[in-house]
C-alpha cells in the first residue's frame, strides 16, 4: 500500500491492482468463467481454488465455533475464525495506524 506497487494487471483492460483479491473481483467484469460449489454455493474465480475448496465438504469437522454454527477440521482454523467474533486486529502497518485481521493484507 505505502510503495504504491500494483502488480496485477488485467490482460484484457489493463486495469492494475495492489492486491490479489481486488484482480480476481475485477476478472468478473469481463465475464470470466466462475466455478460454483453445489455444496454450499460458494462462487470461485479460478478453478484451482475451487478444487481447493471442494476438500472442506469431505473432511470431518468436529471444532465447532461457540459463537456461530461453523465448524471446522482442526482447531487452528477454529482459532484464526473466532478472531472475526472479537474484532481483534493483531497484525498492525509499521508505517501508519491500521491493522489488518489478516497477515497478507499487510502486503
Amino acid at each position: 500500500t505505502h510503495t504504491g506497487e500494483k502488480p496485477y494487471r488485467c490482460n484484457q483492460c489493463g486495469d492494475v491492482f495492489s492486491w490479489k483479491s481486488q484482480f480476481i473481483t475485477h476478472l468478473i467484469v469481463h465475464n470470466v468463467k466462475s466455478f460454483l460449489c453445489n455444496q454450499c454455493d460458494k462462487d470461485l474465480s479460478l478453478k484451482s481454488d475451487f478444487i481447493r475448496h471442494q476438500v472442506i465438504h469431505n473432511v470431518e469437522k468436529t471444532h465447532q465455533c461457540s459463537q456461530c454454527e461453523m465448524c471446522f477440521s482442526k482447531k487452528w482454523y477454529l482459532i484464526r475464525h473466532q478472531v472475526k467474533h472479537t474484532g481483534e486486529k493483531p497484525y498492525k502497518c509499521s508505517q501508519c495506524d491500521k491493522a489488518f485481521l489478516k497477515q497478507y493484507a499487510l502486503v
